[in-house]
């Protein structure tokens, strides 16, 4: 694996010789953060050696590489899920390259299902922890160059990186929740008594994504902060069909309250 990782990041230093501070998953809710990018360089997936390619509607599929902030950052607009049917060393992959390109923290953002019985369809979530409830991605031959066999992750998530945003929220007049993030396999949305079952063990969302690429990260050392858009609620009287379509217009509500707080944390990191 580690052959294909230097090959991508060769291929991809090569053609934009760049050294990006900023990694970002353009995840759902954070797909206008592009259009605040001064975009150099834009590179299609099926352009890299090695990388997959994204098959769920909204998630383009190619590499953007510019200035936020007056900080040179990499964005994915577009990730890999364990349903797709790839292997957690391919979901996880795009953040591995992106650590060899130079990356420093990494940026997160997803559609998750609410269990808190106090949320609501639109409320953004600060992860202060995960349960990942996906193979973990660490699983096999583990290769020192790139981390510990048994990383921790005491502090997946930032807690400098979170302060800094409960700041710009506040200041901003944008409230936020911070809670526990449950990661499922997916691609069926949960039943009422999984929703039920999440809560009890602890959770404030659900969603399909984040926390293996997270642990990918923090196995390579990456400082890590991610956000939720609330899109629908699993809680007993509140729970309503809904479609993948559904799901995106509420990002869409969500996302230029959640790209004006991605922007100034990547401006004060």
């Amino acid at each position: 694996m580690l052959h294909k990782i230097k090959k991508s990041a060769e291929f991809l230093q090569k053609e934009t010789n760049y050294n990006p501070e900023v990694g970002i998953i353009l995840g759902t809710g954070l797909g206008g953060l592009v259009n605040e990018i001064k975009i150099e360089y834009s590179i299609s997936y099926k352009d890299i050696p090695n990388f997959p390619l994204s098959t769920v509607e909204g998630h383009t599929g190619r590499l953007i590489f510019g200035i936020l902030g007056e900080k040179q950052v990499i964005a994915m607009q577009g990730r890999f899920h364990f349903y797709e049917g790839y292997t957690m060393e391919k979901v996880t992959f795009p953040v591995r390259v992106m650590k060899l390109l130079g990356i420093k923290n990494l940026i997160v953002s997803n559609a998750s299902g609410g269990v808190n019985p106090d949320y609501e369809v639109g409320d953004l979530m600060i992860l202060s922890d995960h349960i990942n409830l996906i193979p973990n991605p660490l699983i096999g031959q583990n290769i020192t160059e790139l981390g510990a066999r048994f990383p921790d992750m005491s502090d997946a998530y930032c807690p400098t990186l979170i302060a800094k945003v409960e700041a710009i929220a506040k200041a901003n007049n944008i409230p936020v929740r911070k809670g526990v993030y449950i990661a499922l396999t997916g691609p069926t949305l949960e039943t009422p008594a999984e929703y039920k079952h999440m809560r009890i063990i602890g959770g404030d969302t659900v969603g399909m994504s984040t926390a293996p690429e997270v642990i990918v990260a923090r196995h390579m050392d990456i400082p890590c902060f991610a956000m939720s858009v609330i899109t629908d609620l699993g809680v007993a009287g509140k729970i309503k069909k809904v479609t993948h379509e559904e799901i995106q217009a509420v990002s869409e509500i969500a996302e230029p309250k959640l790209t004006l707080i991605i922007k100034e944390l990547i401006t004060n990191i």
